[in-house]
C-alpha cells in the first residue's frame, strides 16, 4: 500500500512497505529538468545534478562514495526533460544512514571553485561521448529537428559552451528558482519503519520556501517535421524517426503504449519481426513513446550498412504504411496487452522499481493506482482506440535524423 504524507512545508513523502524483501530504496525527486531552462542555462539542471555529488560542509566526494561502498549500498542520480532523482539502495538496517547522505548532499553541497572546474570537465567528456557515438547523437539531432524554438528540444546534457559559463552563482540561483519544498518528493520502498519515516520528515521538513522560486509552465510546443540528415565516417547509417504523439496525462495513454508495442516495442512486432527477421537488414530496430507533460512522440530507431539505408527506410516505411491501411490484429492487440501486463508486473518486484514509480506518479500525477487499477486499464485498450491513434499519429508529417557515410549533409526545415 503507498502512503503519502505532507510536511508542513509542503515536500511529499511517498512510502511502500514491503515487509518480505531486505532493503530500501530512496529517491529525492525533484519537478525540474532540462526543460525547465532559458537558452542559456542549457544543461545547469544535469550539471547541479553531478555537483550534489562533489562534496559537503561534512563531507568530501570521497567519503560519499566511501560510506555506501562501505555498507554496500547503491547511490546514483539522473537528470531527464523533466525531472531529476537523486536515488539510493541499501540494506534495511541502513536506511537512516543512506537518506542523511543524500539530505546532506542536497541541503549542505558545497559547490566549492576547484570541484567546478574538475566537474565541468567531466560533463565535457561525457558531451563528447554522446556527440562520438552517433546512436546517441541520431536522438539528440532528432529533437532538435522536432522542437526547434523550445528548451524540450535542446540536449540534457547542454553544450560546451553554456557548460563553461556556469558557476556556484548561477547554480544557487537556479536552485532557488527551481529546488523548493512544493516541488519536491521523497520517495521510499522496502522495509521501512516507522521510525525511518519520522526521520525523513525531521530532515526535509526544515526546508525554506524561496521568495524567488518559479513554477514551470508548460510550453505546448509546436511539433515540426523535417529532416536532419549529417555525414560520418561511420561503418552503419543511423536513422531515427518520430510522430507527434499524446501527453503522459492523456486519456489514452495506455492505448499508445499498447500500439507502441505492437509496432515496435518487442522482438514480436512489425518492425522487428519484417526488419530483422524477414529481411535480415539490421541488428537493431525498435520504437519507443515519449511521454511529457504536454507533448509526446513515437520514435522509430535502427542502423544498418551505409549501402542498405535507403532499403531500411524503405521497408520502415511499407511496414507503417501497412498500420495504416490495414491496422492491426486482434491478436496483435491482446498479445500487447499480456506482454505489457508481464512486464509491468515483473519490472515491480525490486525496490528501486517501486520507489521510481511511487517518486513519478506523485511527482507527475498526483495519485497512485494499484497495480490491478492499471492491469485493468491495459485490458480496456480497445481496437477503436489504437486505429484513432494510428490516424492521428501515424497520419503525420515525421521528423527524421540521419547520421552515416555516402550521404548528403544538410538540414531541411
Amino acid at each position: 500500500m503507498v502512503t503519502v504524507y505532507t510536511c508542513h512545508n509542503g515536500v511529499r513523502i511517498v512510502s511502500e512497505h514491503i515487509p518480505h524483501v531486505r532493503s530500501i530504496s530512496v529517491g529525492i525527486w525533484v519537478g525540474v529538468g532540462s526543460r525547465s531552462e532559458l537558452p542559456e542555462e542549457n544543461g545547469i539542471t544535469h550539471f547541479i545534478e553531478h555537483m550534489l555529488f562533489k562534496g559537503t560542509k561534512t563531507r568530501t566526494a570521497r567519503q560519499i562514495a566511501e560510506e555506501f561502498d562501505r555498507i554496500g549500498g547503491e547511490i546514483n542520480a539522473f537528470t531527464s526533460k523533466e525531472n531529476t532523482c537523486y536515488y539510493a539502495k541499501v540494506l534495511d538496517h541502513h536506511g537512516e544512514l543512506a537518506i542523511s547522505i543524500l539530505a546532506d548532499m542536497f541541503f549542505n553541497s558545497e559547490f566549492a571553485k576547484v570541484e567546478l572546474e574538475k566537474e565541468r570537465q567531466v560533463v565535457l567528456e561525457e558531451i563528447l561521448m554522446s556527440e562520438d557515438a552517433p546512436d546517441d547523437d541520431v536522438h539528440e539531432q532528432l529533437w532538435r529537428v522536432m522542437y526547434p524554438t523550445d528548451a524540450l528540444g535542446l540536449p540534457i546534457l547542454g553544450t560546451s559552451e553554456t557548460l563553461q559559463t556556469f558557476t556556484k552563482d548561477t547554480i544557487l540561483q537556479y536552485m532557488d528558482k527551481h529546488y523548493y519544498p512544493e516541488n519536491i518528493v521523497i520517495s521510499v520502498a522496502g522495509n521501512i519503519t516507522k521510525d525511518l519515516l519520522l526521520h525523513i520528515e525531521k530532515l526535509f521538513s526544515r526546508f525554506e520556501h524561496s521568495p524567488k522560486a518559479v513554477e514551470t509552465t508548460l510550453t505546448f510546443p509546436t511539433f515540426h517535421s523535417g529532416k536532419y540528415v549529417k555525414q560520418r565516417d561511420v561503418e552503419q547509417s543511423h536513422i531515427a524517426i518520430s510522430y507527434p504523439a499524446i501527453g503522459v496525462k492523456h486519456p489514452d495513454l495506455n492505448s499508445f503504449i499498447v500500439l507502441n508495442n505492437i509496432i515496435g516495442g518487442n522482438t514480436s512486432s512489425r518492425l522487428f519481426q519484417e526488419v530483422r527477421e524477414d529481411r535480415g537488414l539490421a541488428y537493431t530496430i525498435f520504437s519507443y513513446q515519449s511521454c511529457y507533460e504536454d507533448v509526446g512522440a513515437l520514435t522509430i530507431y535502427s542502423s544498418t550498412t551505409n549501402q542498405q539505408l535507403p532499403l531500411l527506410q524503405q521497408t520502415i516505411d511499407k511496414t507503417l504504411n501497412t498500420v495504416r491501411s490495414s491496422r492491426v490484429t486482434k491478436t496483435e492487440l491482446e498479445n500487447a496487452k499480456e506482454h505489457l501486463k508481464g512486464s509491468f508486473v515483473l519490472d515491480l518486484e525490486g525496490t528501486s522499481a517501486r520507489m521510481s514509480r511511487n517518486g513519478k506518479n506523485e511527482l507527475v500525477h498526483g495519485r497512485h493506482k494499484t497495480i490491478d487499477e492499471t492491469i485493468s486499464e491495459i485490458d480496456s485498450v480497445s481496437m477503436d482506440k489504437i486505429d484513432e491513434l494510428i490516424d492521428t499519429i501515424l497520419g503525420a508529417e515525421p521528423a527524421v535524423a540521419i547520421i552515416g557515410q555516402g550521404v548528403n549533409e544538410k538540414v531541411v526545415s
